[in-house]
């Protein structure tokens, strides 16, 4: 048998309907159309009975199709706190029909008739003899009325062919398969979609072309699994323009798992949209501390973040939780289960990997184990970090992976004696020097000496004396009070020759807060010449430098 979450009749077809220029070929040569509530092509009726819900004159995606997906959203959400608050009718029988109650409570995650196993969709139970109270009067149950009935001639093997729920329905061998009349229940709301599913199911294309009207057909066709319109639906909506606020809907969409491949390109369109939207985070805080889980999933799973380092991503997650789990057992349970991957904690400053293990927000056992990560991943080598990060890139979290940090992340040897001193190493790609001409400058992360923090900046200069661009080399100390600190420190870079450190540039300085010193022509060479392919100074694409910092005594 061929797998029921795509069409039988002709599966390559319908695949290659993510192609737009396909869409013409699906619909010319799997059409059905003619077919459509017409009894010469007809083995079956289907008798669609429209029950009253709260506001069950309104139909939403067929009123006004100016309606905004935040409209849409908001309705839909009424109606499922509706429903939810009904009393649950399982099935009722009448002799010689097959009656499908498809109108329980949605499921939790919104709008599903989704069953607790397998083959539970249809309850079919054949009423006895002189049994009237079966067949009538069977909707004062829970006052619930039937506001119309629609009638349609269907084929069972086209319904079959396109959707596992009406291929159980018609082939599960026991008599209710062979009864000609099959009753179908929905809500009010739900009739123009299922109308606009049935009509595709025969002619493969949609009328319907606003975003409300696509996701109603598009949960209706997930209720009825029926995965080709799931994916047409998914097409149109990822061709119209997208917003922060549908974006996150389509990510939060609800589908069973034998559905979920058919919307996951428009739910990575989404993921795609937000990451590009909120690239610089630093420009959209207050925003992004609104946003639900998906969109923080979607935005900090990006490997393009412009964040000043992966400490701050740390803080941002951790004030995020705290702000929309504000219960410790459940704030835990969401920074492990869901949120944890998505810090980078090798690319994390010791410091803040020291606050990590006394973090109560995060297991005691997972805060462990991803210290002891980052902690063996800063001891590698820089070749084996390059493994290792590529090795990564292929998985979900890429945890390995670096992201684009406005400070670039450093590895920091300290000591305490016979002095207090700190070797700093910065490794630059030269894309990212490439980046620095005419008059650029990149940060490195934050370190500390003696209490004080420092920070190492490249620089593209121009050199006042033979007025040709250069790279130069500077340390900074961060802005403390105004407390005098004197320095001895000394700049070393690798080159192809020796492929060892030597000393460029060494100087005395007394720092106050705010103020930096450094060479402007570290290598005493033109740009050009430090920037050409055979550039002593790259060693595989990578520039490496070194900071030796002793404080005087």
């Amino acid at each position: 048998m061929k797998n029921l979450g795509s069409d039988l009749f002709d599966p390559p077809l319908i695949s290659t309907m993510e192609s737009d220029s396909s869409n013409d070929v699906v619909s010319r040569d799997a059409d059905f159309g003619f077919a459509f509530n017409d009894s010469n092509f007809s083995d079956r009726t289907l008798r669609i009975e429209i029950l009253a819900d709260d506001n069950s004159t309104e139909c939403f995606a067929g009123d006004d199709v100016s309606q905004s997906i935040s409209d849409w959203a908001r309705h839909r959400k009424r109606r499922r706190e509706d429903v939810v608050k009904k009393e649950i009718v399982d099935v009722d029988v009448i002799e010689d029909e097959q009656v499908v109650d498809c109108n329980q409570p949605d499921t939790e995650d919104g709008f599903g008739c989704e069953n607790e196993d397998e083959d539970g969709v249809a309850m079919v139970e054949e009423a006895k003899p002189g049994d009237e109270a079966a067949n009538c009067n069977h909707w004062n149950m829970d006052c619930t009325e039937v506001l119309r009935t629609i009638t349609l001639h269907i084929s069972s093997p086209i319904l079959a062919a396109k959707s596992p729920f009406f291929y159980k329905l018609f082939s599960n061998g026991m008599r209710e398969s062979e009864q000609r009349n099959v009753i179908l229940r929905i809500n009010a709301y739900e009739e123009a979609a299922l109308m606009d599913l049935l009509n595709f199911m025969y002619s493969n294309t949609l009328k319907v072309t606003t975003a409300p009207a696509l996701l109603d057909v598009l949960m209706a066709a997930d209720k009825f699994e029926v995965a080709s319109c799931m994916r047409y639906c998914s097409r149109l909506l990822r061709n119209l323009p997208m917003t922060p606020e549908s974006a996150l809907l389509y990510l939060e969409l609800p589908s069973s798992v034998l559905m979920a491949e058919a919307v996951q390109p428009l739910t990575d369109a989404a993921k795609q949209f937000l990451a590009v939207r909120y690239r610089d985070i630093s420009k959209f805080t207050d925003e992004v501390m609104r946003l639900p889980l998906a969109g923080i999933e979607a935005i900090f799973s990006c490997d393009d973040l412009q964040v000043a380092s992966e400490d701050l991503v740390y803080d941002l997650i951790l004030k995020w939780s705290r702000t929309h789990y504000p219960e410790l057992e459940e704030r835990q349970e969401i920074l492990g289960s869901r949120l944890s991957r998505f810090i980078r904690f090798p690319y994390m400053s010791c410091r803040k990997l020291k606050k990590v293990l006394t973090c109560t927000d995060f297991d005691h056992e997972l805060a462990s184990k991803v210290v002891l990560e980052a902690l063996f991943f800063k001891a590698e080598a820089p070749h084996r970090q390059r493994i290792l990060a590529a090795e990564d890139s292929l998985n979900t979290n890429r945890k390995y992976v670096e992201r684009a940090y406005k400070y670039r992340p450093i590895k920091v040897i300290e000591f305490e004696l016979p002095r207090q001193q700190c070797v700093v190493f910065l490794d630059l790609k030269r894309e990212e020097c490439l980046s620095l001409f005419p008059s650029g400058r990149v940060y490195s992360q934050v370190f500390h000496l003696g209490g004080q923090g420092f920070f190492l900046s490249a620089h593209c200069n121009l050199d006042q004396q033979s007025s040709f661009h250069c790279f130069g080399l500077f340390l900074g100390m961060q802005e403390k009070g105004s407390v005098s600190f004197p320095v001895e420190y000394e700049f070393a870079a690798r080159s192809k020759a020796a492929e060892e450190y030597s000393s460029k540039y060494k100087g005395n300085y007394t720092f106050t807060g705010g103020k930096a010193v450094g060479y402007r022509n570290l290598f005493g060479i033109p740009w050009t010449e430090f920037i050409s392919e055979d550039s002593q100074y790259f060693i595989n694409g990578v520039l490496h430098l070194r900071a030796e910092l002793t404080i005087r005594q």
